[in-house]
């Protein structure tokens, strides 16, 4: 077995479209490859300038070496002639050898026929007119294509990701001020390889927003408690009807005297604090996989099993559009054609969560690591790193 790690570049057409739903459910839907790391990218030119040149072995045929150098300058670089800013998605896969299994068995390469068991076959294009020519060409997807070549793109991406990847937020044109709001698929999208992740990111696309940062998450316990503080005096309140109908229905037969709504009252007062934090606890050990109570409290800062996929999406209006392709909090009750209607199963697992107002997007961002500033390092320089050393 080789244990390699391999990449898949979205490319900013693919993006521009909202191909990347599709794109992403065919990548992640590979059981031998795990996702590890997930972030974006505006490329720099001092980048693609030294990309074009390793991109493609040696043995490649002229025509699609100049197909490929042509590609580059014309759509990644920042100065394009569609006036976008040409965001790209970079996904970072382990598995047995993975360079391989991701460019054949997945994205697949190029053909003049239109198959579409591939990524390519389904979301790139590659057309060459009578003369051999090649007319259009969009690979949708763009990876390493042999084993030997992958530790140069490997490096590439981490020695630019700090300059060159991150949050992107702020740099598009629109016509009205848009807003920034936070969405994270929850673990049970990701507690098997499947296409669901896809499926979801591409429900989300229908709000017409752009996707400008994407971090793969792992909670720990204390991000998860901060996360989801605000819930807790919530449930004191809400839940504490539920105290009170519990105590009722187990008691009022209990003894041989009258056992009121009133006494179930004065019981849920009681208890009503303890129900909550057992409650919010839940949701921490299903958002970490960690039950908070298990662990030492120090512990809490790194303690963390699930993981979670966060990303920022930017337009105008962008948290009343993300909540109403979301979908009611119980499932049961979405509106069809919603994410929690399509891919819930309960007011826990109901497939995503989104910020709903601006001040708690900017709160939830600062706490998945996704805020306007970064450290000196991230997780795609940090595993490549480590990978190479």
């Amino acid at each position: 077995m080789t244990d390699q790690l391999a990449y898949a570049l979205i490319t900013p057409y693919s993006l521009f479209k909202s191909r990347t739903g599709g794109i992403i459910g065919r990548l992640l839907a590979c059981p031998e490859l795990d996702l590890v790391a997930t972030r974006m990218y505006v490329l720099s030119d001092a980048f693609l300038d030294r990309y074009r040149e390793i991109l493609c072995p040696a043995a490649t045929e002229p025509a699609i070496r100049q197909a490929w150098q042509d590609y580059i300058d014309r759509s990644l670089r920042q100065r394009n002639p569609w006036g976008y800013l040409p965001r790209c998605m970079f996904m970072l896969f382990r598995g047995d050898n993975a360079v391989q299994r991701l460019k054949e068995d997945v994205i697949g390469g190029f053909t003049d026929q239109p198959l579409g068991d591939t990524v390519r076959g389904t979301f790139g294009d590659f057309i060459r007119d009578d003369t051999g020519h090649i007319h259009y060409f969009e690979p949708a997807v763009i990876t390493c294509p042999i084993p030997d070549l992958n530790n140069d793109h490997l490096k590439l991406f981490a020695d630019y990701a700090l300059s060159d990847g991150g949050v992107l937020t702020g740099r598009i044109d629109y016509d009205t001020p848009p807003q920034v709001s936070l969405v994270m698929l929850k673990p049970d999208n990701f507690y098997r390889p499947s296409r669901r992740p896809g499926n979801i990111i591409d429900t989300f696309s229908l709000t017409g927003l752009r996707i400008v940062a994407a971090k793969l998450f792992g909670m720990t316990v204390a991000q998860g408690e901060q996360f989801y503080g605000p819930l807790k005096d919530i449930f004191v309140d809400r839940l504490r009807f539920l105290v009170s109908n519990t105590a009722y229905d187990r008691l009022q037969d209990a003894f041989d005297f009258d056992f009121t709504r009133d006494d179930a009252d004065a019981i849920a007062d009681r208890l009503a604090e303890r129900n909550a934090t057992t409650e919010f606890n839940k949701i921490v050990e299903y958002m970490t996989g960690v039950h908070p109570e298990s662990i030492d409290p120090q512990d809490k800062s790194t303690a963390g099993e699930a993981r979670c996929l966060a990303l920022l999406y930017e337009g105008p209006d962008a948290i009343e559009k993300i909540r109403t392709v979301l979908g009611s909090t119980d499932p049961s009750k979405a509106e069809p054609g919603t994410v929690r209607s399509d891919f819930g199963r309960d007011l826990m697992r109901n497939g995503a969560h989104a910020s709903d107002s601006p001040e708690n997007a900017l709160r939830e961002r600062n706490i998945v690591g996704l805020a306007e500033t970064e450290t000196d390092t991230c997780d795609v320089k940090e595993m490549i790193d480590a990978y190479l050393a």
